[in-house]
């Protein structure tokens, strides 16, 4: 008998979201011969018939775009407003790929040959075949879609295997394809750790979201094979505070970024480095977190909901006890403002925003991420020194700089290692037609998104053809 996946409400951890069967790796084998086969007929079928069936994908999903949204709600927990702006991402997502399918697949270029022999010389971008994608569960939707659009425009099949916290919206997206691209050309295979290897030992091509951890191993399997792999992990993210940023402005701005869906995104904001008045700043920032609601992630007003599972509540309770035992100081409430049922305990895995500071910038604590609503305040007596400590960890996904004067803008965004730099914007935020991607520990191989998906999706050969000899 196959064993089941569950996924339960964050919110209410007794209500059972979506239910799906492991699927074996004997099966995921099984898939894959069945999406290749899928692959060659999508692939003869041409960019018209990919553009159009990636449209109606789009058009299906703005048909279902509320009860989406409340799927979202309801598997993750991320609030409502933000649940609402995944789901026109992923509209537009689709819309974006769907046109891409005409891109030019090759370029001429000047054949060597005489000019009694010339020909064409010209270059020619194929699918892979089937592309294996695994993705977390806090954009479910979005990074799912994000991943596949591109593959399948591109002319690949996909497996996609889903985090087991985000089944039901996994199910969801095989849904919006099915009956509009060839049967089996899009399959989900929920699974755990097994079914994941057995996607990475089937896949042509290769794109992980996760942790750095799995990351690696994901990335050193397919090489191991010789296929093309990208994956996109963890960031230390370091928001920098020049002493002309508006305070109040940079404040509630930082707060979103860091708490926002109980700060739980790759590219939320984990440090915040002052430079110059960091009391009269920080004074700010605690205010601009306490101001936020803790709460049901279905109610409008509610901008941090539950973290992800009991074990994610543990960490970032570990993590506030950690910061305390190094002499850090807890700026929030050690519980926050956790939201209570009727008997007074929290009805969901809540844990309230914490900022801490006074930690030591090479501590653990400020070195790895802790993924959940928890972020440090550090201090910097220059935009140089600022710099140093932004590039101080291992990772290297986003900094967000904040200030006025353009030159020290532009000078400090020059000088910070990461993939993405956001000027007097959240550290949060990906737009969907750029590429997307970090520096050291947080990417691996080619950049997402944009038309750089494209190039990772595809292998380019170069075609040379001679004129055929002449009569005698």
């Amino acid at each position: 008998m196959s064993e089941l996946l569950v996924s339960r409400s964050p919110q209410r951890p007794d209500e059972i979201v979506a239910e799906a069967k492991v699927v074996s790796p004997a099966d995921v084998t099984a898939l894959a011969d069945q999406a290749r086969a899928a692959q060659a007929l999508w692939w003869r079928q041409g960019a018209a018939t990919r553009a159009a069936a990636l449209r109606a994908v789009a058009d299906r999903l703005r048909e279902h775009a509320d009860e989406l949204t409340d799927l979202v709600v309801r598997e993750v927990g991320k609030p409502v407003g933000e649940a609402r702006g995944e789901v026109a991402r992923s509209i537009a997502i689709l819309d974006y790929y769907a046109q891409s399918s005409f891109t030019p697949v090759g370029e001429l270029l000047p054949p060597s040959l005489p000019a009694s022999q010339a020909g064409l010389l010209y270059t020619e971008r194929r699918p892979h075949g089937v592309a294996g994608l695994i993705t977390p569960w806090n954009f479910p939707l979005a990074i799912p879609l994000w991943k596949a659009a591109p593959a399948l425009a591109a002319g690949n099949a996909v497996l996609l295997k889903p985090s087991p916290d985000a089944i039901g919206c996994g199910q969801a997206v095989e849904r919006l394809f099915t009956g509009l691209v060839p049967d089996g050309l899009v399959r989900v295979v929920p699974g755990g750790a097994d079914t994941g290897r057995a996607v990475v030992e089937v896949g042509d091509v290769l794109s992980f979201t996760g942790s750095a951890a799995v990351g690696r191993q994901v990335a050193v399997a397919a090489t191991g094979r010789g296929i093309a792999v990208q994956a996109e992990m963890g960031g230390q993210n370091a928001a920098i505070v020049l002493p002309d940023a508006d305070i109040e402005q940079t404040a509630v701005m930082l707060a979103g970024a860091a708490m926002g869906y109980a700060g739980q995104k790759c590219t939320a904001t984990r440090r915040v480095i002052v430079v110059g008045d960091a009391d009269r700043f920080t004074e700010a920032l605690v205010a601009a977190v306490r101001s936020m609601n803790v709460g049901d992630p279905a109610d409008p007003a509610v901008t941090i909901g539950p973290v992800i599972n009991a074990a994610a509540r543990s960490r970032v309770r570990d993590a506030v006890e950690t910061a305390r035992t190094a002499g850090g100081r807890i700026l929030t409430p050690a519980g926050g403002r956790i939201p209570a049922d009727g008997s007074g305990r929290s009805e969901g895995y809540h844990v309230g925003p914490v900022v801490v500071d006074r930690i030591d910038p090479t501590h653990p604590l400020a070195q790895e991420e802790t993924f959940g609503p928890f972020a440090l305040v550090l201090r910097a007596p220059d935009a140089a020194t600022a710099v140093e400590l932004a590039n101080g960890v291992p990772y290297g996904l986003v900094t967000s700089v904040h200030g006025r004067d353009i030159g020290e803008l532009l000078h400090v965004a020059r000088g910070v290692d990461t993939g993405l730099v956001r000027v007097n914007a959240p550290s949060t935020g990906v737009d969907f037609y750029a590429p997307f991607g970090g520096e050291k520990a947080s990417s691996i191989g080619p950049r997402e998104q944009g038309l750089t998906a494209l190039d990772f999706y595809t292998s380019t050969r170069t075609i040379t053809l001679a004129a055929p000899p002449s009569a005698t």
